[in-house]
């Protein structure tokens, strides 16, 4: 991937804190050329993204603010946001507009809360004021459980089912075994309603197995979910330890394995579990070795970029990269391509924006919001 280098004269526009949010870089890729646009920096380690109806930016970030970016300025902190536990991994983390946001202003939004046993996972409802300078109606809709020490493994997205239900991705809080109790939301892909109740068909719903909010467990820190638009299959990209990041496709009470089965090792290099598959417990679809750290996960469904179509946009921490997956008439996955390795940050996370682009954010200091389009002469 060849860079025609705009960003190595923005990056040095940085250090002398004079960056304008329309610096530009033009990429190639194996198949188009692609711009990508920083439309706003300054972002205090900024976790979601979502494009409001006016196609203004609603950013997330992780020590508790929610602020919009519109014409390329950053508002004030939002008011309203619950104080969250900013803490290694935790804090204020992703962001789903309601499908009517347009006429409710209703949105949905996950963090690390503390209490007097230690700290977990919430996720939120609540409503953007008008003037877009606060959140009203800040409502629980589901809370783990148990709440433990520590700061790593909280997950956590949200998607947004076609019926308006929520499935949420929980993480194993950095205790491995929970995530085979069922009796505990760690490790889980948790599914509710809207307003918190539990779905008829969630496979758990009475409670007599497992606790009525699981859809699915055995997974390990699931930090992407999200649904193909095309046919509402659900889909989580989740961290391994060192190797077996997976790509899963959860489905009603099945479990996936963690800890007992994985592709990677202990960070020590010794073996963890009891190898590679067993019987009752789901593959995942793909998985890496060695791990990219991925924090999100969207499939492609746009106009502007019609050769990408169903293909898995992965965005990476580790190697600070987006992977683009591609698959084969099966669902099997054939090819990776690996963009934009190592140039922009650590990247948190991708979505599609209704015109077909890509928005990504990058969890750094000084994190970005940036626009990646079709490299064309109407396009800049």
């Amino acid at each position: 991937m060849k860079r025609l280098s705009a960003f190595h004269f923005a990056a040095a526009l940085v250090l002398l804190g004079t960056i304008s949010a329309d610096a530009a870089d033009t990429v190639n890729t194996q198949g188009p050329t692609v711009r990508v646009e920083k439309l706003a920096d300054g972002l205090d380690h900024p976790w979601a993204v979502e494009v409001l109806p006016d196609g203004a930016y609603l950013v997330t970030e992780r020590p508790g603010r929610v602020r919009i970016v519109r014409d390329g300025k950053v508002s004030d902190p939002i008011g309203g946001v619950p104080k969250v536990s900013a803490r290694g991994q935790g804090g204020l983390m992703d962001a789903a507009l309601a499908p009517d946001f347009a006429t409710s202003r209703k949105l949905y939004f996950t963090a690390a809360v503390a209490n007097g046993q230690g700290s977990g996972t919430e996720a939120f409802s609540a409503t953007l004021s008008v003037d877009e300078r606060r959140l009203d109606a800040v409502t629980p809709v589901f809370t783990m459980r148990r709440f433990t020490s520590g700061n790593i493994q909280y997950g956590s997205r949200i998607a947004i089912a076609r019926d308006g239900s929520l499935f949420i991705s929980v993480g194993d809080r950095g205790d491995r075994d929970r995530s085979q109790d069922w009796r505990d939301d760690a490790g889980s892909i948790i599914h509710v309603n809207a307003d918190g109740s539990i779905p008829a068909d969630n496979p758990f719903k009475d409670g007599g197995k497992a606790l009525p909010e699981i859809w699915s467990k055995g997974h390990r820190n699931p930090q992407g979910i999200t649904f193909d638009t095309k046919d509402g299959k659900l889909y989580t990209v989740e961290h391994g330890a060192r190797g077996g990041d997976e790509i899963n496709e959860p489905e009603a009470g099945k479990n996936y394995g963690w800890p007992i089965i994985t592709y990677g090792r202990d960070y020590s290099g010794a073996e963890i579990g009891e190898g590679t598959a067993k019987k009752g417990l789901e593959q995942p679809l793909h998985y890496w070795d060695p791990s990219i750290a991925p924090g999100a996960l969207t499939v492609y469904r746009g106009a502007m970029f019609p050769e990408w179509d169903g293909n898995f946009l992965v965005a990476a921490l580790k190697f600070q990269l987006l992977s683009r997956m591609q698959r084969d008439e099966s669902g099997v996955f054939v090819a990776e391509e690996r963009l934009f390795e190592g140039e922009y940050g650590r990247i948190r996370d991708v979505i599609v924006a209704p015109d077909g682009a890509l928005l990504m954010v990058t969890d750094e200091d000084n994190g970005a919001l940036l626009r990646v389009s079709r490299a064309e002469a109407n396009n800049g």
